[in-house]
């Protein structure tokens, strides 16, 4: 790693992956190798986590490619209630879960879709992002990255839960998030669960085409992908 990696803040770092030219998961890794360089300790526990939720199947029955996305009715950020049914009626859909406003991998996630908003309205894809914050923090989320699709809140975790993605995230990941971030005022309550951060991509008639669902939120579905996915859905 170059000297002046060394130096940067973690801040800093995070708008390196930002501006570099690079998929999406070499950039997320960039963000990574800052957490491991700045806080081993939490790096270890996230390795933890992730190792305790693979060996556990997370996420392994959320639903698949050839199966029906099952409905939703959520307030988007400006609390209005959009449901699944009207998403599609405009065209295919990206169905993507993010854990919140404070959590960098995922404003990155959704600066890179951002980014492909003119090849997504091309395909005439749609976009919603479902997260489990308040009204405010899905408004903010929205802000910071420029986007035009809806941030749509799962209080919760109601839809999460149903589709098998919605995790704990275990005492010690507690722990150390609450040292620097407050989920239960984020979240409106105190259950400590988060979204695994999947992509769903489902053609107009419901039925899923192609999904990302890793319980390793440091990794996501890459953009080329999602945009071939979103082709294939036509």
């Amino acid at each position: 790693m170059a000297a002046d990696d060394q130096a940067m803040t973690f801040e800093q770092s995070v708008q390196a992956a930002i501006e570099l030219d690079a998929p999406l998961n070499e950039r997320l890794a960039v963000i990574a190798g800052a957490v491991r360089r700045m806080n081993s300790e939490f790096a270890d526990a996230v390795d933890r986590l992730v190792d305790r939720l693979e060996k556990q199947g997370a996420g392994a029955m959320a639903p698949a490619a050839g199966e029906a996305m099952p409905g939703f009715l959520l307030p988007d950020d400006e609390g209005k209630l959009v449901s699944l049914a009207e998403i599609l009626a405009k065209g295919p859909a990206v169905i993507t879960f993010q854990r919140g406003h404070w959590c960098p991998y995922c404003r990155l996630n959704a600066i890179g879709i951002v980014e492909a908003q003119r090849q997504i309205a091309e395909l005439g894809g749609q976009v919603v992002v479902i997260m489990p914050e308040r009204r405010k923090f899905a408004q903010a989320m929205k802000a910071a990255v420029g986007a035009q699709f809806p941030f749509l809140i799962d209080m919760d975790n109601g839809y999460a839960l149903s589709l098998n993605l919605a995790i704990w995230v275990g005492a010690e990941m507690e722990r150390l998030m609450g040292l620097g971030f407050d989920l239960p005022s984020y979240q409106g309550n105190s259950s400590w669960f988060l979204p695994i951060p999947a992509t769903f991509i489902v053609g107009t008639d419901g039925i899923i085409t192609d999904r990302f669902v890793d319980p390793d939120y440091r990794r996501r579905m890459d953009i080329d992908d999602l945009i071939s996915a979103l082709r294939r859905a036509r």
